[in-house]
């Protein structure tokens, strides 16, 4: 379930170290940044490369320094191509116990995929997906809570055009729920997770869409 734009430019090993810890969440080993006084909590699903990519743990510190809570599950257990999403209401269920009131999902590539998959249900509060991967019109019409897309502008996987067709539907459902398509051009899929720091353009588009994430949970997870 992973395509070649999926695997292409593989992270490299993280040399500014983490702030976080692994702990079991929901039966799963999990990377977890944050305080736990913080009554909002962010899921991160990872691309292909998984939860312990170095990438995606200082992702999850960038989120948690802005006041969230933020946990990245290792949905893979060890096999990245494993479908996890049975197991992210395990986890959704383990934050709520924790006093978590307001959750909201950000997946990466296929975690773009797993993270729809959650937006047809009431048990997150907002979703973002960026660059996702594998995601349907058919799905779409399924979402229904409010829902952030943010994509490449070089992605044959997910390619402007099928963006523009998710912005349309989505734009139907405007009486329903918020939604939000932003393209980032001169950026391949991948991006936000594995491009180069000296890529003046790439580093400022990941910047951007982290932003953009940023926004729309400060809005949606109250």
């Amino acid at each position: 379930m992973a395509g070649a734009q999926c695997c292409s430019n593989p992270p490299t090993p993280n040399p500014n170290g983490e702030a976080g810890t692994v702990e079991e969440l929901g039966g799963l080993s999990t990377y977890i940044s944050g305080s736990t006084n913080s009554e909002r909590a962010v899921i991160l699903v990872s691309d292909a490369f998984g939860y312990e990519a170095p990438n995606i743990s200082l992702v999850a510190d960038k989120v948690a320094a802005a006041g969230f809570y933020v946990v990245v599950p290792d949905f893979f257990y060890g096999d990245p191509f494993d479908k996890g999403f049975e197991d992210a209401k395990l986890v959704v269920e383990a934050l709520k116990s924790k006093g978590f009131s307001a959750i909201g999902v950000a997946g990466f590539c296929w975690g773009g995929k797993f993270v729809t998959e959650l937006s047809k249900s009431k048990a997150i509060q907002a979703a973002v997906l960026l660059h996702p991967s594998f995601v349907t019109v058919e799905d779409i019409k399924g979402v229904i809570v409010p829902i952030e897309k943010l994509g490449a502008g070089i992605n044959d996987i997910t390619p402007p055009a099928i963006l523009k067709q998710y912005e349309g539907i989505l734009a139907t459902k405007v009486h329903e729920i918020d939604s939000y398509v932003d393209i980032f051009p001169n950026v391949a899929h991948g991006w936000r997770l594995r491009y180069n720091v000296d890529d003046e353009v790439a580093a400022n588009s990941a910047n951007g869409a982290h932003n953009k994430m940023l926004d729309w949970f400060s809005k949606y997870l109250k």
